[in-house]
């Protein structure tokens, strides 16, 4: 390779990041400016600008539940997933709920946790809240959790059999060979699918609103309603499935590239 051109190629590589930084830069400045003069001749956008940061920490609450369900439902399904592996009482249990949670309707357990589970546990004599973005998260977690352990079953039987009766000529037991040769293995191939399965937890958050949660549809919803002009309503929910969408697509990006990297792993 010349080493001129291998040079150019560096030189280039180290300025595009800040070409990139001042280019992200200059389109801010061009929409903020163009928003500041904007508002003075349109009051849907003047409207949707005052709205603007409602909107945004409606989304918070998305990203929060969102998180807390991806978390609780990886811990309950990496649990479920390994009992489902047995051929115990507990592992046909644990394949039961596989099977029920993964084929159950969210928005029906997001109803069932709303309404069934109490507003306040009482623990001796503390009261603890139990609040509304909580039951949803739960509601959440349950089918997350089922996903979670077939996505846990599907990397354990990814792995060769030929790896466990190798393993097992070695007098490893069963338990170890789990624990110290496939599970290292099964880390990168649970990966990109669960990833996907967290853009589709996110996603599943805009049903919170249905059950009285004041995340980013809920919150259009009352911006629709105060300032009562179609147009708002129009750009207030392109605006929120826009949100959505800059969440989403990048990990639908990193999921892509990362199934792409492991595919021959």
């Amino acid at each position: 390779m010349d080493i001129s051109n291998h040079g150019t190629v560096l030189a280039t590589r180290k300025l595009s990041v800040p070409l990139w930084l001042a280019g992200l830069a200059v389109a801010a400045l061009a929409l903020h400016y163009g928003a500041t003069h904007a508002t003075q001749n349109s009051p849907t956008l003047a409207s949707f600008v005052q709205w603007t940061p409602a909107l945004l920490h409606g989304f918070s609450l998305n990203i929060m539940i969102s998180v807390a369900a991806i978390v609780a439902g990886s811990g309950l399904g990496l649990a479920v997933g390994g009992l489902a592996l047995s051929k115990s009482l507990l592992g046909m249990l644990a394949r039961a709920w596989v099977h029920f949670f993964r084929n159950a309707p969210w928005l029906v357990l997001i109803y069932f946790t709303s309404y069934v589970f109490p507003f306040e546990l009482h623990l001796g004599h503390t009261t603890l809240p139990f609040p509304d973005w909580l039951k949803v998260t739960a509601g959440l977690a349950l089918p997350a959790s089922a996903n979670v352990a077939e996505i846990f079953r599907g990397a354990v039987a990814s792995i060769p059999a030929t790896q466990w009766e190798a393993a097992s000529s070695l007098a490893f037991s069963r338990r170890q060979i789990l624990f110290t040769i496939i599970l290292p293995q099964c880390i990168r191939r649970m990966l990109p699918p669960w990833m996907n399965l967290y853009a589709i937890v996110t996603m599943g958050t805009a049903l919170s609103s249905l059950v009285g949660i004041h995340d980013l549809l809920d919150t259009a919803q009352i911006a629709a309603g105060t300032v009562n002009r179609s147009s708002f309503t129009v750009l207030t929910y392109f605006a929120a499935l826009g949100i959505f969408f800059a969440y989403c697509y990048p990990i639908s990006r990193i999921t892509r590239r990362l199934e792409r990297r492991y595919q021959f792993d």
